[in-house]
């Protein structure tokens, strides 16, 4: 397949023959890259962690990580859907592997500040505010609209099984390496996932431009800016998104203070609460990638927003001496990300116009990442007032209520048809 736009992309993905051939070997070295880079993420934490002992410095770290994906991600978005995506992918790649290299360096010269960490945590950042949406872009036009749902499962699994198995790789590299010897970690696993990107071609979407001089940049992401608002029912989904991600971030990031404070456990039981809610992530992308969910995708997103809506009440309604019953509820939860997070990507992939895939995601993901802090500082004050149990009741109430409300609202349930009053060149795609 050649990588020019002169045929639709719909049809040269489905009349693709073998797309697992060219669609895994790049799937497999990004689970690879992701593996390397969990690792060392975890490791640089720990350092962090180590030499200062300070929440200001990891609460700083935290932030460097996410702000290029806030500010940076919608003009990223655009030019991914600019320029050559195989390309971008290779050299955000290299730029996180470089990264990566210049600190194993300077571990080795033992020349290492935490300024450095934060700048290099930047740049990391950056390369991946890139990379994330040409590779979802790719995905759509590489993989056929019936197994885009299979696809994100898989996604999601990797996603929970780096969870479990990346903190404790990351704690045996620290033992058996030293510093600038992990730091190369990561350098490798970029190297492989660069590697099938050279061999493989990944077909580019057919801009849709009329006049001769080519649309600035910020024509661009106000073209995908107004084609979201242009479509209704994903801008209501996104809206219900946004409350799931206000009140699950808080629940998980007060989770350490739920075991110690209300259940009088250490970290063996914290660490119990986080290994099943990786199994389930891992179970339930894998149910997700096996069964594809129902005919309607909607249907499956919003049934599990409504159980794991539910499944948070009951941590919040937990008593003290049932600490199973809040394992189980984190399990269940964990299961039902995969059939919310991959579903919606899904969605996405299925029915953005190629040509905007890149924007339309950076854009989502930017406002689903803004949340989690507001999130986050509204959940202090109210569990300091009313208890931590309370946000966790009022969290699972509110995101039960709008996932039963979504049922009801035919914009969201007829979602997949691409009704968008935008021009046709904007306009979702149908499922024809």
């Amino acid at each position: 397949m050649q990588e020019s736009g002169d045929a639709s992309p719909e049809t040269a993905s489905t009349a693709m023959t073998g797309w697992q051939l060219k669609f895994f070997p790049i799937w497999t070295g990004q689970a690879f890259s992701l593996l390397g880079s969990r690792v060392v993420q975890f490791a640089l934490v720990w350092w962090l962690t180590t030499l200062t002992g300070s929440a200001t410095v990891l609460a700083t770290a935290t932030m460097v990580g996410l702000l290029p994906e806030i500010l940076l991600g919608p003009i990223a978005g655009a030019y991914v859907d600019r320029w050559n995506r195989r390309a971008v992918m290779i050299v955000a790649d290299g730029l996180i592997a470089l990264a990566s290299l210049a600190l194993a360096y300077l571990f080795w010269i033992d020349a290492v500040q935490v300024w450095h960490i934060y700048v290099i945590m930047l740049i990391r950042s950056i390369g991946g505010s890139f990379h994330y949406p040409a590779m979802a872009a790719s995905t759509s036009l590489m993989v056929p609209r019936q197994h885009l749902t299979r696809v994100a499962g898989l996604n999601q699994t990797l996603y929970g099984m780096l969870s479990i198995f990346g903190p404790p790789l990351g704690a045996l590299a620290m033992q058996w390496l030293p510093f600038y010897d992990i730091m190369l970690i990561d350098v490798f696993t970029a190297m492989i996932a660069i590697a099938p990107l050279l061999f493989v071609s990944i077909p580019q979407p057919q801009r849709q431009e009329t006049g001769a001089a080519r649309p600035s940049i910020w024509t661009d992401m106000r073209d995908g800016l107004r084609y979201l608002l242009g479509w209704r029912g994903m801008m209501i989904v996104i809206g219900a998104a946004l409350i799931f991600k206000l009140a699950m971030t808080p629940a998980f990031s007060l989770l350490p203070l739920l075991v110690s404070d209300h259940f009088r456990g250490d970290a063996v039981q914290l660490s119990l609460l986080e290994t099943v809610l990786g199994t389930g992530i891992v179970l339930g992308g894998l149910a997700l990638g096996v069964w594809g969910g129902f005919r309607r995708r909607v249907y499956t997103m919003l049934l599990a927003l409504l159980i794991s809506g539910l499944c948070v009440v009951v941590i919040g309604l937990t008593p003290s001496t049932a600490f199973w019953l809040a394992v189980a509820a984190t399990f269940a939860i964990g299961l039902l990300m995969p059939p919310i997070d991959g579903t919606f990507m899904a969605i996405l992939q299925g029915n953005v116009a190629p040509e905007l895939q890149g924007r339309v995601f950076s854009l989502i993901g930017s406002l689903l990442t803004l949340s989690s802090p507001v999130g986050l500082a509204l959940a202090g004050p109210v569990s300091d007032a009313l208890g931590l149990q309370v946000w966790y009741i009022i969290g699972g109430v509110l995101t039960s209520a709008v996932a039963v409300a979504l049922f009801f609202v035919p914009a969201v349930v007829n979602i997949e048809q691409g009704r968008s009053p935008a021009p046709a060149s904007l306009s979702p795609r149908g499922e024809g």
